[in-house]
């Protein structure tokens, strides 16, 4: 079973061991995040033929910021090297490739679980579900490892919602612990927010919008934000510090800083500083 203790690396892209799934998989219209429309399973014109991205160093400047945020979980490179062994999808027969397409989604959202299971496993507040969280990581764990016909086949809203009702069980006994006024802001629409120095202690923030919210200073601690949506969200100075269930891509689709103090699961996206 996957170590508790480890810092996930298995769960990060690493795009030297995948065939540019994410290049040619994902489908994306043109917009404030990419510079043209791509169809699923067309590859990106600036895909190079050694599967790296032609523009990667300038993405942000073309066009293509949607390229920049965006994160796998590890899933590219666990469905070209262990689900299809190595083959690539360039040059094999296109059921092959069709099939390499279809399951690499199927994939991501597996591992997005297993980031949260893991994260969850590490709160000692969660302590009293431990047992449960292991159950459905080792279970999660088993589906990432079926044949392309199998996970094609898997039905991943069942197996999320399964994994969701104890991730709000998590939740609650971790910010159980967080002292003062717990807010309630699941869902809630907070697009555009003034938020700045707000106290948000242990608040729940699941699935909030917070789109371009002004969250200059305020306090995040021990705050669940599964699902809120960071794009261009301000968190200079904010403290995220023990906030849980946070992730990558969001991370990387907010705007903060130097100051932003955040939690040892993620990293300081290096857009932050690179523009200031």
């Amino acid at each position: 079973m996957r170590d508790q203790t480890a810092g996930r690396e298995e769960l990060r892209g690493d795009c030297g061991n995948c065939f540019g799934l994410c290049c040619v998989a994902l489908p994306f219209a043109r917009s404030a995040d990419f510079a043209r429309d791509k169809p699923a399973g067309s590859p990106c014109p600036n895909l190079a033929a050694d599967h790296r991205c032609g523009i990667h160093d300038r993405l942000r400047q073309q066009g293509y910021t949607g390229c920049t945020v965006y994160d796998c979980f590890g899933a590219g490179q666990q469905v070209s090297q262990v689900t299809f062994g190595g083959r690539d999808w360039r040059g094999a027969p296109r059921e092959h490739a069709r099939l390499m397409f279809e399951v690499f989604p199927v994939v991501r959202q597996l591992h997005e679980l297993l980031w949260y299971l893991t994260e969850a496993l590490a709160l000692p507040a969660a302590r009293p579900v431990h047992p449960e969280l292991r159950r459905l990581l080792e279970r999660t764990e088993a589906l990432t490892g079926g044949t392309p016909e199998e996970l094609a086949a898997l039905d991943v809203p069942a197996h999320r919602q399964e994994v969701n009702v104890l991730l709000l069980r998590t939740s609650e006994l971790a910010r159980a612990g967080v002292g003062g006024r717990r807010k309630d802001r699941r869902g809630a629409d907070l697009m555009g927010a003034r938020l700045k120095g707000a106290d948000l202690r242990g608040a729940n923030l699941r699935g909030a919008y917070l789109i371009a919210a002004d969250l200059t200073g305020a306090d995040l601690r021990g705050a669940d934000l599964i699902g809120a949506d960071l794009r261009d969200t301000d968190l200079t100075d904010a403290d995220l510090t023990g906030a849980f269930f946070l992730t990558q891509p969001q991370l990387n689709a907010a705007r903060g800083g130097a100051g932003t103090r955040l939690p040892g699961s993620v990293t300081r996206p290096v857009h932050w500083t690179a523009h200031r």
